[in-house]
């Protein structure tokens, strides 16, 4: 079951529309999760931005748990950058803001921490730390890479192990970073890459 504050967000997204052009850029992914739907496989998607800080964590957590509430199964959602910075601490709060139970797994001297990110009560927290998309902890092979920056789309010409590749860009927070509207900011954008979760996993048709 989702933690109530989580369902509660995803209920909201209900209300919320996705634009054509959205759409058009979603498709790709809907695409490769129907496929993987339709042959009873594992859906592994790793969602990839340059620092692995920001965009990519949230759309790592919202598609995990919105699959979840769609009750899609086998799904496995990762990410990672072109190299390893941090986990934002903004990240933590906003997700925190939207009803997910997050722990720092690693303290003190640590400059990349790891999280607990529960969703649910009784799955497997998502484990979020800032990584390279070839990381071990990643899949290495069946996997769509799913590009959520434009620079990780120009700095990864090729991904090894990638069956597709599917660029779904998103704008970065980070230019408002220590302005006053930063929380507003990071919390609009979590809230537009779970609207289009929401889209993409509810047009996915299961047996």
């Amino acid at each position: 079951m989702l933690l109530k504050k989580v369902k509660n967000t995803i209920e909201f997204l209900k209300t919320k529309k996705v634009s054509s052009d959205r759409k058009q850029t979603l498709q790709s992914l809907i695409n490769y999760i129907q496929s993987k739907v339709n042959e009873n496989n594992n859906i592994n998607l790793n969602f990839i931005c340059t620092h692995n800080s920001r965009r990519s964590h949230l759309s790592q957590v919202w598609a995990q748990a919105v699959a979840y509430y769609f009750k899609i199964k086998n799904v496995h959602c990762y990410s990672g950058g072109t190299e390893a910075t941090t986990l934002f601490p903004m990240i933590v709060q906003t997700l925190e803001q939207s009803g997910f139970k997050i722990n720092k797994l690693s303290e003190c001297e640590s400059k990349n921490p790891i999280y607990s990110i529960k969703y649910t009560q009784e799955e497997h927290p998502i484990i979020g730390f800032s990584k390279t998309f070839d990381n071990l902890f990643n899949p290495q092979k069946k996997f769509a890479a799913v590009m959520t920056c434009s620079q990780a789309s120009t700095n990864c010409p090729f991904i090894s192990g990638a069956e597709k590749r599917i660029s779904i860009e998103y704008n970065d927070p980070k230019e408002f970073d220590n302005l006053s509207l930063q929380k507003e900011k990071y919390q609009e954008l979590s809230i537009q890459i779970a609207i289009e979760m929401f889209y993409v996993f509810s047009q996915i048709k299961t047996i």
